[in-house]
């Protein structure tokens, strides 16, 4: 039987950029087909039906058509724009961090669902809470349980005995908590205080709703970002350059003297 040429998809837009005069590439995170890169034709001129509805960060329900190289997007409507993340900068900057590191750890023609819904409820969050870094902290850690990297946080991953309270590092390369007598030689070693490890391991129990309840201090919130991060840095390759943005809109303002 011969693939239909037209279908549809429920869609997070990632990103886009200009392609020739008229014509958008797009790529979109999709619940049933994973990540995929279409062509909008003719999407940037005014009179396009697609107008306003593949920017970034937008819910939609696609039509495409198969290409020879791209898809064709052929109808776009938008499902969720998560008004009021789009009210300031910050939030946009937050959002724009989860979109990348979808983008980064999404795969094409495999889809992951959980991914896709993660995803959704992230931006909500942030939509309703722009001043919290919560969102963000709990969607870093569930991103690796979504993609099967899971960070063990109750046995040393060298030796497999139970951590005992305070006598725990971590480490992101060798996959989470290591005990003060083991030190493998190719693990990046990290400081790993127990509030920390309790706050992971709720967001390894716990819903996002609970996880928006947390309260912690700077320090505390400083640890959970730079554990977090080096994880997410060493599966992804790379280090996310939207997240330097984010980092430079916190910065609190320098006095002069």
């Amino acid at each position: 039987m011969p693939v239909p040429r037209q279908y549809h998809s429920e869609a997070l837009t990632l990103r886009k950029f200009s392609l020739g005069e008229a014509d958008l590439i797009v790529t979109f995170y999709t619940r049933d087909n994973g990540k995929l890169r279409a062509v909008a034709k003719g999407a940037r001129k005014n009179s396009s039906r697609l107008v306003g509805h593949l920017e970034p960060l937008t819910q939609v329900s696609l039509s495409l058509a198969h290409g020879k190289n791209l898809d064709v997007v052929t109808q776009a409507q938008v499902m969720s724009n998560f008004p009021p993340l789009k009210d300031n900068l910050e939030s946009i900057t937050k959002g724009l961090y989860l979109a990348e590191l979808v983008d980064g750890f999404g795969s094409e023609d495999q889809p992951n669902p959980a991914l896709y819904n993660l995803a959704l409820d992230t931006l909500h969050a942030i939509a309703k809470d722009p001043d919290s870094d919560l969102p963000l902290r709990y969607f870093e850690f569930r991103l690796l349980t979504v993609s099967g990297l899971t960070p063990e946080l109750y046995h040393c991953v060298e030796c497999r005995r139970d951590v005992e309270p305070g006598a725990h590092r971590f480490s992101p390369n060798v996959g989470g908590v290591i005990c003060l007598e083991c030190n493998p030689e190719e693990a990046r070693i990290r400081p790993l205080s127990i509030r920390a490890l309790k706050v992971l391991r709720f967001f390894h129990r716990g819903s996002p709703a609970q996880a928006r309840q947390l309260r912690m201090d700077a320090a505390l919130a400083q640890e959970l970002k730079t554990l977090l991060a080096s994880a997410v840095s060493f599966w992804l390759e790379k280090e996310i350059r939207s997240n330097s943005l984010i980092e430079h809109l916190q910065r609190p303002p320098q006095t002069s003297v």
